[in-house]
């Protein structure tokens, strides 16, 4: 791991500890990493959904383009598992709001 990256990674999570100590431990700290961890979250959800998505429906295409009679049964299949996917990331929808909007600590 190069030393940069260590270093950074010690500064970002070295930082808080100086925000609150400077702020007599107050709680302050916790909006920010509220709202970088439902931007992560939700970034890291999208991204993987689409790419689940994606690798669903290119296998689903496949199995159809191998056996054509079965194309009803495939796509019923694909429809399901594709909403199963999205709804990761509705669940991740859900909790980044919930970091944004409650309040934790006052």
């Amino acid at each position: 791991m190069p030393r940069s990256l260590i270093l950074a990674a010690i500064a970002v999570l070295g930082a808080p500890g100086f925000a609150a100590a400077a702020e007599g431990a107050s709680g302050g700290w916790v909006g920010p990493f509220a709202v970088l961890g439902a931007g992560f979250g939700m970034a890291l959800a999208a991204g993987l959904c689409g790419l689940g998505q994606g690798r669903a429906i290119a296998g689903a295409v496949d199995a159809m383009a191998r056996q054509p009679g079965a194309a009803a049964r495939i796509q019923t299949a694909m429809i399901i598992g594709l909403a199963l996917i999205e709804s990761l990331a509705i669940y991740v929808l859900v909790v980044a709001m919930i970091l944004l909007f409650v309040q934790p600590i006052k």
